[in-house]
This record gives C-alpha cells, sequence and structure tokens, in this order.
C-alpha cells in the first residue's frame, strides 16, 4: 500500500510538472507575439504568405503537412496523414527553442504552439512556418524557406510551378536532409509519386500517424 501511494505522488508530481513546463511554453509564446505577428506581416506584405502559394496549391501543402491545420488549435492527434506534429508545433519548435533537442521539450513545444495559436492569425502562423522551412541542400547549399527554395531550385515563385514541381517542394518537408532537391532522387521521387495519389483522391493515410503515406505507396 505505501508503495501504491508513493507511485501516486510521483505520477501526480510529474503529471504537475509537465503541466508547468508546457504552460510556461504557452507565456512565452504570448511574450514573443507581437514580434512574431510583426515579422509575419512583414512576409505576407512581401508576397511571401500563404494564399501566395496559390489555393490549389496551398489546399494541397496543408493536405499533405497538416490536413486539420484549419480547425484545430495547435494540436490535432486525428487527422489522417498528419502525424503527431501540427504546422503550428514545427513552427514552434523553430521559433520557440535556441536548440530544440526532442523528448520532454515536447511538452513545451505543444504549450507554445498553442501561444502562437491564441495570439497569431492562421495565416501569420502559415507565413512564419512557410519562412522557416528546412528544405535541404540546393545549389548554394543549404536552403531555408519555401519560397527562397522555388525560387533556387526553380527559378519561380511556388504560384508559377507546375503541379510536379510544386509537389517536389512539399515532398522534400518530411527528410529536407536525405532528398535531393533538384538532382536524381528515386526515393524523393517515389515520395511524390505517393503525394501525387493522395491529392487526386485515389488513396488514404492508413491513420494520423501515416506521415510516410504508406497508404498510398504503388499497389
Amino acid at each position: 500500500m505505501r508503495v501504491l501511494k508513493i507511485l501516486s505522488a510521483l505520477v501526480l508530481l510529474l503529471t504537475a510538472a509537465a503541466f508547468v513546463y508546457g504552460f510556461a511554453g504557452y507565456l512565452d509564446a504570448r511574450a514573443d507575439a507581437f514580434r512574431l505577428s510583426a515579422r509575419a506581416d512583414r512576409l505576407i506584405a512581401g508576397g511571401r504568405g500563404g494564399v501566395d502559394l496559390g489555393p490549389r496549391q496551398l489546399a494541397k501543402l496543408l493536405q499533405v503537412e497538416d490536413p486539420g491545420f484549419v480547425d484545430h488549435s495547435g494540436v490535432d492527434l486525428s487527422s489522417a496523414g498528419g502525424g503527431l506534429t501540427t504546422i503550428t508545433q514545427s513552427l514552434a519548435k523553430r521559433v520557440g527553442f535556441e536548440t530544440f533537442q526532442p523528448g520532454i521539450a515536447k511538452i513545451r513545444q505543444t504549450g507554445y504552439a498553442i501561444g502562437l495559436e491564441h495570439e497569431l492569425t492562421k495565416q501569420e502562423i502559415l507565413a512564419l512556418w512557410l519562412d522557416t522551412l528546412e528544405m535541404g541542400h540546393g545549389p548554394d547549399g543549404w536552403m531555408t524557406g519555401f519560397f527562397r527554395a522555388s525560387n533556387a531550385i526553380y527559378g519561380k515563385a511556388p504560384a508559377e510551378l507546375s503541379e510536379r514541381e510544386f509537389l517536389f517542394l512539399v515532398a522534400v518537408l518530411i527528410a529536407p536532409s536525405t532528398y535531393h532537391l533538384g538532382k536524381d532522387d528515386p526515393k524523393l521521387e517515389d515520395r511524390v509519386a505517393r503525394i501525387e495519389r493522395l491529392v487526386a483522391g485515389s488513396c488514404t493515410p492508413l491513420d494520423n500517424g501515416d506521415v510516410w503515406l504508406e497508404g498510398c505507396r504503388d499497389k
């Protein structure tokens, strides 16, 4: 009985500590919101927001990366193919940490993401996310930012790309250090093919965790 009480106390203590850590992330996001909002608004005014991808392209990007983005409040554990990390959580990892280490930092990341959703608009979150995305190796070295990668690889803005060109940019997001844009890369080609089947409606992800689109493999 004594051991059970001790274990129960430890569980309560850990739960409380996790809540405090997550809430600290939430407060940090609210404190950073004014600066981040101003940065996002500059990106949007400069033609580097989500709407500047074009409506069809944006819809495909969200279908792959975060199907529930429009409706969720920073966390989504149910949308098929969405995975455990939403766009907002992905952004939180890059703007809310000097160095993000997987593990317990996920708690603060989630709190920070909820704070971002509370303070910023969806368009501001999307603009910041697009600007901070890791895009892999390009002609002049490592690329950061969806719009910059589009110009580096194709010499034009995302809205001017063909569907297949655009999907190559989307495909690389899951593993930017592994895939190689602008080069012959069979693994990247396979990823693009899966995404093409997904956006065409000919397949569906197996579940929330199917970020690699195993449900869209060539049968």
